[in-house]
């Protein structure tokens, strides 16, 4: 007997940080989930490091806080060079403060929230192909042994990286650019005057240089690598040669942990979904170092896609609520490229012409402490904001559509749920309209009230934190939340009718 498309798991192929993250909120929201990878096991490669605070907000959700807590760095600024000469501090509030942590202790903290809601990661089980259905997804898989099989499950995540075989397999384009130039990165040790806790952007004519401290002490040193250098040309001697050229001097290396050579690209998928099949993190998207987002814009794709994709499976929404994550994450992820393109063309400018006017711009923009105002929060993602219909409302009470709720509220939002937040004086229609949500909406949403001054609003608020609608009524409410569950509030129908029959 076929099992129906309800029943079935969700494949994501992928245990990085945004196929960690997509199994492990799937599963806390009641989807049963097959998470594969056909590595033999962890990386151990530091990769990735930075972790913003929307990042971390989102892996506290789940837990970890203590272990994460004791394998990061905070940081505690960005500083700017020009040859050598500060041009420009960016400073982090506590609210927008990074932490510097590789990313094999960030995939650790990952797997042990996984395994807090009941899951774990199946190595050495590779997807070779797939074929989609009208309902469901037939994969072959690949299992330790050697053996193959096909298996059924609702949908497939694409979680598995740049080469990503989902997207190949699914022939989606990877439009954008390579840059010209390769780039040199080493994990040392450093013995140096500069503060451990920065992160330091040593621009000059001759190239990039960038060291950030490591949680074990270390340095992560990036730099711009010389024409036609290849990964065998590269030992600690050339790095040190090319921190000598680019840096202030008085930088030494030693005792290096990892030196590779690497190319930086530009690129995002022409579309993230093709039917029942999803791309998430760098199957999706791969962009420049600058910022350090890659990681972080993969956690928070995969967080967008299943919120979404849990209520669609339990039949709570309509299949066209998935086309917003499309939408949403694909605005993200080439705001992301852009922004990482501009700061690396920016790093590599070498005319002098266009070296003194950026100086000049990022020493006016620090000393008036203009990266406080949009920059850095939106670096952190705390100022992502969706795009949404004009029927979704207008700002009101601090609220505003698709832009995340502000804190400390948002911690105390189930973030398993929707919240109907009640502000201002309620009438009856509020009130009834609460009554209705209490009823008949329970299972997917909470109902608190807010301030009882100014005008009144109802403010509908995502699991992800970010606003769905305002309505300054009732009725309008009303509508958006039948169109948002219709499914589920016509089943309540359905069960209705037939106890009504039955008891006839």
């Amino acid at each position: 007997m076929t099992a129906p498309a309800d029943a079935l798991p969700v494949l994501v192929a992928g245990a990085g940080p945004a196929g960690l993250t997509a199994a492990t909120e799937l599963t806390r929201r009641g989807v049963p989930v097959r998470c594969v990878d056909r590595a033999d096991g962890p990386s151990t490669l530091s990769k990735a490091l930075g972790l913003w605070p929307r990042t971390v907000e989102l892996m506290h959700r789940v837990g970890g806080q203590e272990l994460l807590a004791t394998r990061a760095l905070p940081q505690s600024q960005m500083r700017y060079y020009s040859d050598g000469k500060v041009i420009a501090d960016l400073r982090y509030k506590p609210a927008t403060r990074p932490l510097i942590c590789p990313q094999p202790d960030i995939e650790e903290v990952l797997r042990t929230n996984f395994a807090s809601v009941g899951g774990a990661v199946r190595w050495r089980t590779e997807l070779l192909g797939f074929d989609q259905l009208d309902d469901r997804v037939r994969a072959r898989l690949r299992h330790p042994d050697g053996t193959e099989h096909e298996e059924e499950f609702a949908y497939v995540i694409g979680a598995d990286g740049a080469s990503s075989t989902v997207r190949g397999r699914l022939g989606i384009g990877f439009e954008g650019s390579t840059y010209e130039l390769r780039f040199v990165v080493a994990d040392v040790m450093v013995d140096t005057h500069f503060d451990h806790r920065m992160t330091h952007y040593f621009c000059s004519p001759r190239g990039i240089l960038v060291a950030c401290g490591l949680p074990d002490g270390r340095w992560r040193v990036f730099t711009s690598a010389p024409p036609g250098v290849n990964q065998e040309d590269v030992d600690l001697a050339m790095v040190q040669s090319l921190v000598d050229e680019r840096g202030p001097g008085g930088i030494r290396l030693r005792d290096p942990d990892w030196i590779s050579v690497f190319n930086v690209h530009a690129r995002h998928a022409d579309t993230t979904r093709d039917g029942r099949v999803f791309l998430i993190g760098d199957a999706a998207h791969i962009h420049s170092p600058a910022g350090g987002q890659g990681l972080n814009t993969g956690v928070n794709d995969a967080h967008n896609l299943s919120w979404k994709l849990a209520l669609v499976w339990h039949g709570h929404s309509a299949e066209r609520l998935l086309d917003t994550y499309v939408s949403e994450r694909g605005d993200a992820a080439r705001a992301v490229v852009r922004q990482a393109d501009v700061q690396t063309k920016l790093w590599l400018l070498r005319k002098g012409h266009q070296v003194l006017l950026r100086d000049s711009l990022l020493r006016v923009a620090s000393g008036l402490r203009l990266f406080d105002l949009a920059y850095i929060p939106w670096l952190a993602g705390l100022r992502t904001k969706y795009r949404t219909e004009p029927s979704a409302g207008k700002k009101t009470a601090g609220f505003v559509p698709g832009a995340l709720v502000p804190q400390p509220l948002r911690k105390e939002l189930d973030d398993l749920r929707h919240t109907l937040i009640l502000t201002g004086s309620r009438d009856g229609s509020a009130r009834e309209l609460a009554r209705w949500c209490e009823d008949r909406l329970g299972a997917v949403l909470d109902v608190r009230t807010g301030a009882t001054r100014g005008k009144p609003a109802l403010v509908l608020v995502r699991p992800d934190g970010h606003v769905d609608s305002i309505a300054r009524d009732a009725p309008t409410m009303r509508a958006r939340l039948t169109d948002l569950f219709r499914p589920l509030l016509g089943a309540g129908q359905d069960e209705q009718r037939k106890v009504k029959e039955h008891t006839v």
